[in-house]
């Protein structure tokens, strides 16, 4: 079975990933106790992390390094600045349809594109995302950061399932339909 590149990620009701000046704090608003939106059950199932910089930045700033590089998983950070590799952090500034072939190649398990919003494009561009977990949170921002930017292609996607939580947060699970 071949490993398949999955996004997981959050957005205002009007396609926003980060208000302005990557401010996240709309995310709050869905915040309950011993409640993670199945993100548990999804980092199971994945072993290697693909992020952009500006997304590992902000993380290792807000959250802290071991958020990502806990010994458990890979991590590659998109970067147009070449940096040393600390611990299992790879910053990977080459191609990124042949970093997504060569993890493909591999035997492993799902690889986890935590953004931001300029790596999903570029996979996007190049049809590589085969599934998208989009938590819709109950707010419209306004401005900011859009998940999907323009200048991508067009895709078809096939609807697995839909969650509703008490917060008002509903998640919608794709499929990419294979033409």
């Amino acid at each position: 079975m071949s490993r398949k590149v999955k996004v997981f990620i959050a957005t205002s009701l009007d396609g926003y990933i980060a208000k302005p000046n990557e401010d996240l704090s709309f995310l709050k608003i869905v915040e309950k106790e011993g409640e993670d939106y199945g993100y548990a059950e999804f980092t199971a199932t994945i072993d290697t992390i693909l992020l952009g910089r500006k997304t590992y930045d902000w993380v290792q700033r807000e959250i802290g390094s071991s958020h990502y590089d806990n010994g458990e998983r890979e991590v590659y950070v998109i970067t147009r600045t070449k940096r040393p590799n600390v611990g299992r952090t790879t910053f990977y500034s080459a191609s990124l349809p042949d970093l997504i072939a060569e993890l493909k190649s591999k035997s492993g398990k799902d690889i986890y594109c935590d953004g931001g919003a300029e790596v999903i494009t570029e996979l996007l561009k190049n049809d590589l995302i085969d599934e998208f977990i989009i938590s819709m949170i109950p707010i419209l921002v306004g401005d900011g950061t859009r998940l999907f930017k323009d200048g991508r292609p067009e895709q078809t996607l096939e609807l697995i399932s839909t969650k509703q939580f008490d917060k008002g947060l509903v998640q919608l699970y794709y499929r990419r339909v294979k033409e």
